[in-house]
């Protein structure tokens, strides 16, 4: 973890309520692993804003976040410039060495983020991922374009859903999961999502847990979890954790 002030490079709506924001500065190689989150300190605001990569290189990070409250639309009306206080490189990210040759990677609504940054990496280890994302309506589609341009000539195909069938195919995730062979499997989204996976899927696999929290690093315990191998930190042991030891 590093603790480094970050400028504002860009910061736009990708729909309604989910903005792309870059910002620049010093990562001083924090984030190893695809799946890692960012704490900001939000100006006016007493506890930080986590936020999961989407994407980094060494000196300038990618994070897409939905605005849910007061504190992210203060994100959302910070100007190109502004600085934020971050600290990177936090939580335990997806690990792409049980991937085996063809994973797939299933995303739903702000869930999707982290898994660009994770097809990346699999696709830099040769790996053949391909990636359902779900949404409700079109109009909350996000990211689809970058997938697609990401995926293109490596074998992994995209599917989108929709639970209105606006867009893709009409259902949930698990409608195109119970058709597909994958190697593995890596998720992030909302918890009755992933209740939906575990009941589908046939391989292993990660999921990456979203959770309010406080301080982001493991010492104040608010976002500790039951599993199978006793009480864990969603910040400190996860986001990500095997579907071996979840709890359901």
């Amino acid at each position: 973890m590093i603790q480094n002030t970050f400028t504002v490079s860009s910061n736009r709506a990708l729909t309604d309520n989910v903005f792309r924001m870059v910002l620049e500065g010093p990562l001083e190689g924090a984030i190893t692993a695809p799946g890692q989150f960012v704490n900001i300190r939000v100006p006016g605001f007493y506890l930080r804003r986590p936020i999961s990569v989407c994407d980094w290189t060494e000196d300038t990070l990618t994070l897409i976040y939905k605005v849910v409250g007061h504190g992210t639309e203060a994100l959302a009306a910070t100007p190109v410039g502004e600085s934020f206080d971050l600290l990177c490189g936090l939580g335990n990210g997806f690990d792409t060495a049980l991937s085996g040759e063809t994973p797939v990677l299933i995303g739903g609504g702000v869930g999707v983020p982290p898994l660009f940054g994770l097809c990346k990496a699999l696709l830099r280890e040769g790996k053949r991922p391909s990636v359902i994302l779900g949404f409700n309506t079109s109009e909350e589609v996000f990211l689809k374009e970058e997938f697609e341009t990401l995926l293109e000539g490596s074998g992994g195909k995209i599917y989108v859903t929709t639970v209105d069938g606006s867009a893709g195919t009409k259902g949930f995730v698990t409608d195109v999961l119970k058709d597909l062979d994958y190697s593995y499997f890596y998720t992030c989204g909302p918890a009755p999502m992933f209740r939906a996976i575990e009941a589908t899927a046939v391989t292993g696999g990660q999921y990456s847990f979203e959770e309010r929290m406080g301080c982001g690093f493991g010492a104040c315990m608010g976002c500790s979890i039951q599993t199978k191998n006793g009480n864990k930190r969603v910040c400190k042991d996860g986001p990500v954790l095997e579907r071996e030891e979840v709890l359901w």
